[in-house]
């Protein structure tokens, strides 16, 4: 009796392979973006810090889920996306209104000084909302791409170009 493999062809694709490296790059840069905000914008965020600490855990947790080809994240990563888009158009403009006479510059959250501009971090949070745009967009076309998808190999079976024939045929 021959052995049997278990063989994910979905995977072995070129386009699920780009579409996971562009998914990761852009949990790990939203992460990124998110983190310098909320350290820039430590003292005016509200309470909102929390909030934006949770995100970064959640998009990094992501981020080694979907290295791992787990498609059953990538809804969760697209959904968190739309959340987070529309919270970083929303205050956007705020950062930018912050950088008028009046206002006090945020401090960072370590150091009690300013690191960050107010202007500077309203571009950042700009930057957000296409990053975000992004990550629904190939979130969702990895999971069209089903990287669950099993097949059973004959570990020994071979169809002549190279590539393992199926269990049953």
């Amino acid at each position: 009796m021959a052995e049997i493999r278990i063989d994910h062809p979905n995977r072995d694709k070129a386009e699920s392979k780009a579409t996971k490296a562009i998914v990761t790059l852009l949990l790990v840069a939203s992460a990124v973006l998110i983190a310098l905000v909320t350290a820039g914008g430590w003292s005016e965020l509200q309470g909102a810090q929390i909030v934006a600490a949770a995100y970064v855990v959640l998009y990094l947790v992501i981020a080694f889920y979907v290295l791992r080809w787990n498609r059953g994240v990538l809804p969760v990563a697209a959904a968190s996306a739309v959340l987070f888009a529309v919270m970083a158009a929303v205050a956007a403009p705020a950062w930018f209104a912050r950088d008028k006479a009046g206002f006090d510059d945020p401090e960072f959250f370590l150091i009690g000084d300013t690191i960050l501009e107010p202007s500077v971090l309203g571009l950042l949070t700009v930057i957000i909302v296409p990053v975000q745009i992004l990550l629904l967009a190939f979130a969702m076309r990895g999971f069209a791409q089903k990287w669950n998808v099993e097949v059973e190999v004959r570990a020994d079976a071979d169809d002549g170009y190279g590539r393992a024939r199926p269990a049953g045929a």
